[in-house]
This record gives structure tokens, sequence and C-alpha cells, in this order.
């Protein structure tokens, strides 16, 4: 019996468990605490600061499928997606580690053993290949060479050297590398694209078709110091990947990744609801891999909190579902589709990725949504590309400018990638740079928050050599430095390291900016939002020296350090030193911490489950949360968010916190935050528990009862970028404050009004509309009075060539009194020309009537109003019969009237 994609997957995790290996739960595709990246686009990037040295795992070997994205960067495939049956946004990578335990020997021959034991891959058809260094720089990698060989029923004819382009991985410029050993499957020599090319050479890495890689073996065994200095690592390590897809295909024995169960339902789905023949599918397969590729991957991101819109991750997302719309054109699917799609992803992967189950809704409801969307502007959008595609300036040089792009996108919702797709259509092509300039100076500030190590001045290397050192002489632990944020407030402990402008010391003096490494610490490192603590380091002997710690950060595995600056004596390393939080704003960054796990709770009752944390920040004087949501919250919602916070906090819940397995708190319910890293143990925080109310993993510090906040004010809300809205609160003695003061303003006012305080709004209503009442009287007055004075000039017209003319000034009078005065001018002559003038709030006003009589005479009321505005430092315009301007100077209205005349004469024609 055939294995299905979900067995196989299995069957992988379940080989390597039984060989000591930790099920490793997949990262979110939004890697958590790593700004460099994008999405997570490979199974080691949750374990990247394990190889860095910066973090370390209760477990030396970890197995898992994780979720990966490649759409940006050097891995962006989206444009070869839907073309062929093999690439994709989003994908599953397969993979073991180790690191420090087993290495080359144990890696290559499990490998061997799963692929042609469980899997039952033919040995003859599998190839490897092995680091052999083109430079001679580098040793030849002769230990995976042999082990290859070693392997039962391993052709040695099929195994090849390859060079550093191909078997020599590194993580950056420097920092830790090591080669790698590929596998590779023969479909033998019919496979091959290049066959009929009298000039090719068939072989592994010919890029022709015939073979094709299911995965990598990387040993990671060296430090790259410079380009050309390599140093042994300490420990080495063992990073595999293996593409789930890929390998699908091979042991089902289909002819792509989209013919495999994990795709093939997609395409069946699209295919039912385009209402198309097996003959019709054929012939449009592009369409078909592009919908059930993009929906996939939309499905995913979604359920990792992200939501389509303008910027970074968001973009992508909103790109992908745009782009698998635009495609569904083809196939005449018009109307919103995708959450049938969609419908199809969770069911397949629900098991596996739990995470889509319990956002499904939110899932269809976004996608739906953002179709929605797009499909309002589609036409105008693809109308206006194809008039840009008709230029000859565009047809000539054969691309379209970036900004024209950039203006596709901001005004009709038209992607980059969608305005790419269309114009390669038509061998034409799009200025990327010049689109990502414009975007990006129209890019949305999403809020700052501080860099990771941004106050470290010292190499990471520095801190790794002091822990090394302190290990060795028994003076740290393994584990490095005892982390304990949340049972004690102060602890005491030697000095063991300080370190200024990058260097250690053994002495620091006054006013020196240092970095302190004690054997324990009881100050919270900034994560989850929460800020770090600040306090002071003092000497053991009173009065003797003090620090005043400003920031705590952990640049390197089991190292902690205390930022701050010396402001009393001179404390030097080996003392005795006591380490104390700054309590009371320690306080408050707790009440606002659990204030924010009651918002989020009832931001999911008044708003839905889709409003979910998108961001945040927990301070002593404010909480700050970003959240998912579409449309702006009403101030009814607002209101009822509030209070039900505070109901929440009145009730005084006891908060439930727990250590449990990271898979265990899921299972459970606990909500993970977006863009968050999680150990395999996590720390969970229930509020209200019969009930229901809360569950979240979180690292940070609470309160012990909801109590204990105090009072909930919601000082802020509005939009932060599309689709995500943000909530900024104060609690305690903060919201306290506001209140008083605004108590206060109210009591002042009601004081003013001589009324009772709740009294107030109701007076101050009656005072507006009497305002109101009184303005229009004030305006009725002055239009009358402005109508007598004109009906007055009237009578005494200037003769012009026989022209009945009035400029006259009628201050006070709006716009539309003075159109409305040269309306009666023109029922008292049927030939004239009149210029009114008012000054309004010090800003000089015109209004220009000529008779169309005068218009064939050479008279225009637009040019003579420019004429007349010009002399006040205006400007304006108008029609030949009717104009009007403004200017700035109204000191010269008389000056600018006066022109009305000499205009006359020197443009008129006779009759």
């Amino acid at each position: 019996m055939r294995l299905t994609g979900a067995q196989i997957r299995q069957s992988f995790i379940d080989f390597f468990v039984e060989r000591g290996h930790t099920i490793v739960p997949s990262a979110p595709l939004v890697p958590g605490g790593d700004a460099t990246l994008l999405f997570t686009n490979a199974g080691m990037v949750q374990f990247k600061d394990v190889f860095l040295g910066t973090d370390k795992r209760p477990y030396s070997r970890a197995v898992n499928s994780q979720k990966c994205m490649r759409v940006s960067g050097k891995h962006n495939d989206l444009d070869e997606v839907g073309r062929d049956n093999t690439h994709h946004t989003f994908f599953e990578m397969l993979g073991n580690w180790s690191f420090g335990d087993y290495y080359k020997q144990e890696a290559l021959a499990w490998y061997w053993e799963l692929l042609t034991e469980v899997w039952k891959l033919p040995k003859d058809r599998l190839w490897a290949t092995y680091f052999k260094d083109e430079l001679n720089t580098i040793p030849d990698d002769n230990e995976a060479k042999e082990t290859w060989l070693a392997q039962p029923g391993f052709n040695p004819d099929h195994l090849i050297g390859y060079g550093r382009k191909d078997n020599f991985w590194e993580m950056a410029e420097t920092g830790p590398c090591g080669p790698c050993s590929e596998v590779h499957y023969d479909f033998g020599p019919d496979a091959c694209r290049l066959k009929d090319d009298p000039n090719h050479v068939c072989h592994v890495n010919a890029g022709c078709g015939r073979w094709t890689e299911l995965g990598n073996n990387v040993f990671i065994q060296y430090n790259r110091l410079s380009a050309d200095k390599l140093v042994p690592l300490p420990q080495k390590h063992v990073d595999t990947g293996m593409g789930l897809e890929r390998v699908v295909s091979v042991i089902q024995g289909v002819k792509g990744n989209y013919e495999t169960d994990l795709l093939s339902p997609l395409l069946d789905c699209v295919q039912e609801l385009a209402g198309q023949n097996d003959s019709e599918r054929a012939d449009n397969l592009t369409p078909y891999r592009v919908i059930a590729d993009h929906v996939r991957a939309a499905s995913f991101l979604i359920s990792d909190g992200v939501i389509p819109g303008n910027i970074g991750r968001n973009y992508v997302c909103r790109m992908i579902i745009r782009r698998a719309a635009r495609f569904a054109r083809k196939l005449n699917l018009v109307e919103p589709f995708m959450a049938k799609v969609a419908e199809v992803v969770v069911e397949n992967y629900g098991e596996a990725y739990p995470e889509l189950k319990r956002n499904r809704n939110t899932i269809l409801e976004t996608i739906t949504r953002e179709e929605k969307r797009f499909s309002e502007t589609l036409d105008s959008a693809t109308t206006q590309l194809n008039l840009i595609l008709e230029d000859d300036e565009v047809k000539s040089k054969g691309i379209i400018n970036g900004e024209a792009a950039f203006e596709l996108y901001a005004t009709l919702g038209m992607p980059l990638e969608i305005t790419r797709d269309i114009a390669r259509e038509s061998n034409i092509d799009v200025d990327e740079v010049g689109f990502k300039n414009a975007l990006e100076q129209h890019r949305i500030a999403s809020g700052a928050s501080k860099a990771f190590g941004e106050n470290l001045k010292t190499d990471p290397e520095v801190y790794q050599s002091i822990f090394n050192e302190l290990e060795s002489a028994g003076k740290l632990p393994t584990e490095g430095v005892l982390y304990d944020p949340y049972t004690r407030l102060s602890v005491s402990g030697s000095v063991l390291a300080m370190i200024k402008d990058g260097q250690p010391v053994v002495k620091a003096y006054p006013n020196d900016k240092v970095e302190i490494l004690l054997p324990e610490t009881c100050f919270y490192i900034e994560s989850g939002g929460q800020v770090s603590d600040t306090g002071l380091i003092r000497s053991a002997e009173q009065g003797k020296w003090k620090i005043k710690i400003n920031d705590v950060v952990k640049p390197a595995a089991g190292v902690i350090i205390h930022i701050g600056e010396v402001i009393e004596g001179s404390p030097e390393i080996n003392e005795s030193a006591k380490a104390e939080v700054d309590a009371l704003r320690r306080i408050d960054i707790m009440r606002n911490h659990t204030a924010t796990h009651l918002l989020h709770a009832e931001l999911h009752k008044v708003l839905g489950e889709h409003a979910r944390q998108a961001g945040s920040l927990v301070a002593p004087d404010r909480l700050r949360f970003d959240f998912n949501h579409p449309k702006p919250i009403t101030q009814t919602e607002l209101l009822e968010i509030e209070k039900l916070v505070n109901k929440a906090i009145l009730s005084n819940y006891r908060l439930n916190i727990a250590i449990k397995p990271l898979q265990q708190a899921i299972n459970e319910g606990a909500m993970a935050l977006f863009g968050e890293k999680y150990s395999s143990t996590v720390r969970t925080i229930t509020i209200g528990e019969d009930e229901g109310l809360s569950y979240e993993l979180c690292g940070g510090t609470h309160v012990e009862e909801t109590g204990d906040i105090g009072l909930f004010l919601i000082t802020y809300e509005g939009s932060i970028a599309a689709g995500v809205r943000r909530i900024e609160a104060v609690t305690g003695f903060r919201a306290y404050e506001i209140a008083r003061q605004r108590m206060n303003t109210l009591d002042q006012v009601a004081q003013a009004l001589t009324c009772a305080s709740n009294e107030a709004t109701n007076k101050i209503e009656t005072l507006i509309n009497h305002q109101n009442e009184l303005q229009k009287e004030i305006k009725n007055l002055r239009n009358q009075l402005s109508k007598d004075k004109f009906t007055t000039a009237l009578q005494n017209p200037i003769i012009v060539s026989d022209i009945s003319v009035i400029a006259t000034n009628l201050p006070d009078a709006d716009s539309d009194t003075l159109r409305s005065l040269t309306d009666m001018f023109k029922q008292k002559f049927a030939s004239g020309v009149v210029v009114l003038g008012s000054v309004l709030e010090e800003k000089p006003l015109f209004v220009a009537a000529i008779t169309p009589d005068l218009n064939k005479r050479g008279l225009h009321a637009g040019q003579l109003i420019k004429v007349v505005a010009a002399e006040v430092d205006g400007s304006g315009g108008g029609k030949p019969e009717m104009a009007q301007a403004g200017g700035k100077n109204p000191k010269r209205m008389s000056e600018a009237l006066d022109k009305v005349v000499p205009y006359i004469k020197a443009n008129l024609k006779e009759g």
C-alpha cells in the first residue's frame, strides 16, 4: 500500500525518535526573536542561536517537520511557482539535528537506513555527494566519503565530490560553517530534459531534471573568522534538511509535487469549483498550481498571525492571495472561492499542525475578505496596466517605470508581483528597484522597538570567553547565570566580570559605563514586549560603591549582563555585591502586563477570535497592544472592552502560573503570541481558570491577583497598518492620576457653568446650540448688511464704454453671499461687469462675473480675477462668466479693486 504524505512525515519523525531524538514542534512561519528573516525559511532557523553559541537546549538530538516560506532574498521561488511541478512558496522541511552529540557516521548511516529500509527506495537509484575542495585549502570530507562507501548496497560509482558552491555550508560571511553531503534520486536517462543537446553531459547537479536532491546533511565543524581562516569548533553539530513534498513525490512515484496527496486534493477542489474536465485542467496547470500553493501558504501564514497588509510579511500575505485571485480569472473563477480550497488545507494538514484547526474561521474569513477587496479594484488595475503596456515608450524600452508600478499598487492594490506577471506576458519587465524605492518612501511606520544588544559594544565572543573561563574555574555552573526574575527582587553574589568599552576590566570608576556579570540575577530581561528591569548593584560593604543599572541583556549562552553607570565609588571584580531591582517600577510593569492579558481576552469577546496580538509593549507607565482587526473599533465597543477588563480586575482572579512542555500547553489551548520564541518547556499564565478567561504562554512578570492592577483606562485606539489596530492603556496609580485630572477638569467646567458635574454635558450642548443660533443670526445680519450696501452700489455703477461696472468691497461677506449678489447684478444689468471683494477671517476673497455678451468682446472673468488677486498676493481662476480668488494681504483690497476698470479698458473689443 502506498504511503500517504502524512504517513511519510510521521515515519520520519518516528524513525529519529527511536534513535533518541526529541520532537521539537515546528516554529511559526514568523521567526521569533530574529529580525534578520522575513519568514522561517529552513528547519535550522529555530536552532540558529544554538549553532551561534548564544543558546542551549535541554536536549542534544532533535527532530521535526518545519513550516517554511521562501518568497524573498536568495531563497525566492515565487517566480517559478506554477510554471513547473516542483516549486512552492510554502513547503515542509523534515529535519534532524545533533548539538555536539552524534556526527557523520551515525547521521549518514541513518539517512541510508531511512531511505532504503523504511521508505524502500531502490539503492541503485540513490547517489550521494561529499565535499572536495577545489582550492585545496580546506580538508576534503573523507569521513563522509568513507561513511557512504561503508553503507550496505551503496554503489561506489554513485559517490561524487563537489566543491564549495555545492557542498560547503555557511551561515554568513563569518561564523559557523562546514561541509555537507547531499542525497540525490536518479529518475533515469528518460527524465533528462536536455538529452537532445549534443553538448550536454548528464550528471548530478547538471540541472537537467534527471536527478533531484532529496536532502542535505550539513556538518557544522568550523568557525569562519575571515575569508581565509577557519578554526575547528569545540562542539560539532549535524543539521539535516529534507523537503517533504519532494520526498513524497519520489516515494509515491508521481511526476511532481503537485501530484502527491499533499497537494492534488487542492487542485481537485479548484477543478470542481471551476467546473472543468481533466483535459481543461491539464491545459491550465499553471493557474491550478498557483492557486493551490498560494492558498496553502496563506492559510498557514494567517494561522501564525500574519494578515494581508501593505508592508513586510503582511504584504506577502496580501500578494499571494491577490496573485491567486488573478490567476483564478484564467479559470473564470471571479467570485470569492478560496475559502473552499483553504478548508481542504485545514482538513488535510490540521492533525500535523493544530493551529490550522484552531484558527479555521479566521483563515476563511480573512482570505474571503481579501478576495472581495481585490475583486473591487482588479478590473480597474488591469485596465490601467494595459494602458501602460500600450505606451510607446514602455514598448520601446521593454520596461515599466518603478514609480508607475508602485502607483498601481498604492492606488489600485495591484502588487508588484502581479504587475510583473502580466507585463511578462507581453515580454515587458518591471523596474523592481524603482518600485521598492517608491514603496520605501511610503512605508508605514509600525513603531520602533529596541534592537537586541544595541547598548552593547562588546563582541559576543568576549562574553563567551569569559563564560568559559568562569565555568572552568567553577564560578559558574554549566547552564550559566542563574536567572530568576519571579521570586526575588534582590540577590547577592560576587562581581564575576566587568566590561568597559568592550574590554574586561578589573576596576571601574565614577561615571564609567560598565557591563556587570554576577553569578545570578533577579533582573528581568526584555522579552515578550515587557521592558527590562532597572535598579542598582551596590557593594555588600555599605556605602563603598554603587552602579545604576539601566538595562539587562543576554549576549551569549549562559551569560546575562547588567548594563549601567558607576554613580558612587570604584567597584572591583571578585567583590561581594547586592543587585536590587527597582521594586516600585517592577510592580507597575506587572500591573500592565497582567492587564495586557485581560485586554487580549476581552478583545476576543467583543471583536472576535481573529483579534490576536500583533505586537506589544509593557512598560511601567503604560501598555501598548497591537492586534489584528480589519476595521475601526466603535466607541461602544471600546467602552465595552474597557468595562470588561475592569470587571475582570474587580473579580480579583488569582493567577495560576505553571511550567509545562510547550506542546502540552498548545494542545490545551494556550495562546502563543505572534513573533515570540518559545523553548521546549514554557511558562503558562492562567486567569479565571473556571471561566476560561485567559490562558497564555508568557515569560513575563505578573501580579498575584487581578485586583492588584487597580484601575484600567484606555487612552488611545487607532490604526497603525492595514488590518492592524493599536490600543494604549494605563493602570494602577497612573490610571488614577489620569482619572483625577479628568475629574478635576470636569469639576472646573461645571463650576464655570454654575451647574453640577453630571449636568455639565447638557449645559454645554445647550450653550453650543445657542452659539450656533447666534452665529447663524450674525451671518444673516452680515449678509443683509452686504446686500444693503450692494443695493446702494447698484444705483451708481461705473460706466466704461457704455458698460455698467461695479467693483466694491463688502466686509465679512462669505463666498456664497458674494455669488448671490452677482446674480442680483445680472438681473439688473443685461450687460456688465461686477467684482465683489471681502475680507473674511483676515483673508481677502473675490468673486467676479461678466455677462455673456462681453465674453464675445474679449472679457474673461477668470483672467480678470487673476489680475485682481495678484494685488493681494493671491491667485484664482474660473470660467469666462464666473470666477473666484483668494489672497493673503487684506490691506491692499482697495488697490486690487482698482485694477478692474483698467483691465476692461485694455481688453474690451468693439461690439
